[in-house]
């Protein structure tokens, strides 16, 4: 792919060499002044990233479904190969980043029960399963109906930065009233919202074609959900690491709050270059309210 040097913020550019090995000679395919893509194999530009210099590392890895994301790229190995591939690039991931750092994985619950336990074993510490309810499959006979997705979300010591979120009281869209009546004490609750709890029934799934590229016909994540972790866990102009570009959702929430970025995808990266450069696509609505 052509190599791009654009300053999508009209300012310097994001002067990433200072977080990678003195010998990395890969050229970015796309460079702003906050963030820089690589099109290249996560564990090629990962091995060559310095220890502990990402403050927040968001992974969304391809989930061994058989799903078609190019001819680069196996999504349809054995168990083990799945969980080797995965273990070696969480490693790389676990010494990037930063004392006090975040990690957060997005995958199913299935490989997330595994994986969990290598994020301990690579020394980071344990602080919430997420539940991330988005009904986009069909019942399956003979079990459960699966309707949400697995966040993890652990740290490395006690997390640098973590800021409360509130968000709005539940009403009904039909009547407009709200849900629930908090135990009868509907008017002690803080005027700016409720806690945000580990059961994030507010995400949208992104299916209308406003939100994602026709060019890229896989699940895409939406803006809300990497904005809600990006401002719990950050601050501007933090470094966010995500080894596993996709549609290039994340990236494009790191221009929008002022975070640093290093991005990297072995597929498809003409997706993620037209949505920072061309700005077509919308993002979701977001009520969050961040406090500082």
């Amino acid at each position: 792919m052509k190599q791009l040097a654009l300053d999508l913020n009209q300012n310097q550019s994001f002067a990433y060499q200072a977080f990678f090995k003195p010998d990395f000679k890969v050229e970015p395919c796309l460079h702003s002044s906050l963030g820089v893509l690589f099109e290249q194999d996560c564990l090629t530009i990962l091995e060559n990233i310095e220890d502990r210099v990402a403050d927040v590392i968001f992974a969304d890895p391809p989930f061994n479904l058989g799903k078609n994301y190019g001819q680069k790229s196996d999504d349809l190995r054995s168990d083990d190969e799945y969980l080797s591939w995965c273990f070696s690039w969480i490693k790389e991931c676990c010494r990037i980043l930063k004392l006090g750092g975040s990690f957060f994985l997005y995958n199913l619950p299935k490989w997330n029960i595994i994986l969990g336990n290598q994020l301990m074993q690579n020394g980071l510490d344990f602080r919430h399963w997420i539940s991330v309810n988005v009904k986009s499959s069909m019942p399956i006979p003979g079990r459960l109906y699966p309707s949400h997705y697995s966040l993890l979300y652990y740290s490395k010591g006690k997390p640098n930065v973590f800021r409360r979120i509130r968000t709005p009281i539940e009403v009904c869209r039909h009547c407009g009233k709200e849900i629930k009546d908090y135990g009868g004490h509907r008017k002690f609750m803080n005027p700016l919202g409720v806690n945000l709890t580990d059961v994030w029934n507010d995400i949208p799934p992104v299916r209308h074609w406003k939100f994602k590229s026709p060019k890229r016909k896989t699940n895409q994540l939406s803006t809300k959900l990497l904005e809600r972790v990006i401002q719990m866990s950050s601050l501007p102009g933090n470094l966010i690491i995500d080894p596993f570009g996709g549609s290039g959702t994340t990236y494009a929430v790191c221009e929008v709050t002022g975070r640093n970025w290093i991005g990297m995808e072995i597929e498809n990266c003409d997706v993620i270059v037209e949505r920072l450069t061309d700005h077509s696509l919308c993002y979701h609505k977001n009520t969050d309210y961040v406090e500082s």
